[in-house]
């Protein structure tokens, strides 16, 4: 009886991985499409549009440092794989005015043809306890980091679903799986990234267009090193528990999921741990990552919990620590 079931489970796993290609979407060819990067002057964003440009791919960068944007257009064309391939640069702030976005993204459409994938890499953070940090910078964040990805997305939406082709991505964090402590600002800029996405993706999918949210862990970005000189000693202590990722390899991840049309990107063990347990009611792609969800949800609950809980002794450690040193220095 037993060898039985185990030969029925094994059955109904393999006819999943069977069926599972049938119904993923089909990839997207890299080669000849157009791509548009925002904030793909440096970090994660230039990486991608590297890794894109590598495949052969026509680039519009966005960011708003003209400067930085050229240096980033010459390092980028080294890369080229065929003498046709552009690399073409628009300075401006995607979190500012909707209509601007819109319009530099018609011009660019005109000179490189509509737009197969879109990358919202612009992002910016402030870390700090949540009394310390000035309200102006909560209204801040949630402009660059959501209406940034919201402005971009809606000026090409309409031409993608004509064509019924595309790609978006958005590009949230790790910090946008789980609030964690010094992100009060940042977290929920990042968590609701994932709405616009599963909203969107049940909107757009008829029409051959699909989402993909990426979660980068830390990684070693000059973004990354500019937070870092701020963070409050706790963010630092719960940071350190896992490593830093390199942005060349996370830009890998990220433009493989989403030319395979992936909702969910993640990178490492650590990554895919928290895909599968903030899975929720996210779209999938396949067959198989659902019953990888509904398998591995449990056992990954415990090991969260761990986590979770040494996470919060990492806060109360350093309280401690500084009630102590307050005491200390009251007294003398």
């Amino acid at each position: 009886m037993l060898l039985l079931a185990a030969a029925f489970v094994v059955g109904f796993v393999l006819l999943l991985y069977m069926v599972s290609p049938l119904i993923s979407p089909k990839p997207l060819k890299l080669p000849g499409a157009h791509v548009v990067v925002t904030g793909g002057s440096s970090g994660i964003g230039k990486c991608i549009a590297i890794e894109c440009y590598k495949q052969g791919a026509f680039i519009t960068l966005i960011a708003r440092d003209e400067n930085k944007l050229l240096q980033t257009k010459k390092e980028i064309e080294k890369y080229s794989v065929n003498d046709k391939q552009v690399v073409l640069c628009i300075s401006v702030d995607v979190s500012k005015d909707y209509e601007q976005v819109e319009n530099v993204l018609k011009q660019a459409q005109e000179k490189l043809g509509p737009v197969d994938l879109l990358v919202n890499c612009a992002g910016t953070s402030v870390t700090g306890k949540f009394e310390a940090i000035e309200v102006n910078s909560f209204e801040r964040l949630m402009a660059v980091n959501y209406l940034g990805s919201v402005y971009p997305s809606r000026a090409v939406i309409s031409t993608m679903k004509e064509r019924r082709m595309g790609r978006i991505v958005f590009v949230s964090s790790q910090a946008g799986q789980l609030g964690l402590f010094g992100y009060t600002a940042y977290s929920p800029t990042k968590f609701a990234l994932r709405g616009l996405a599963e909203a969107l993706q049940m909107e757009v999918k008829p029409y051959n267009i699909y989402i993909t949210v990426a979660y980068p862990p830390d990684t070693d970005t000059p973004g990354f090193a500019e937070e870092s000189k701020t963070k409050p000693l706790e963010t630092k202590l719960i940071s350190e528990t896992s490593s830093v990722c390199q942005a060349e390899q996370v830009a890998r991840v990220i433009v493989k999921d989403a030319i395979q049309g992936n909702f969910n990107s993640s990178v490492g063990s650590d990554g895919y741990m928290l895909s599968i347990l903030t899975s929720g009611m996210s779209p999938v792609t396949s067959i198989t990552e659902g019953l990888q969800q509904v398998v591995c949800m449990g056992i990954f609950r415990i090991i969260g919990l761990f986590y979770l809980g040494s996470f919060d002794s990492i806060v109360r450690r350093c309280m401690m620590q500084r009630e102590k040193s307050e005491s200390t220095d009251k007294t003398e």
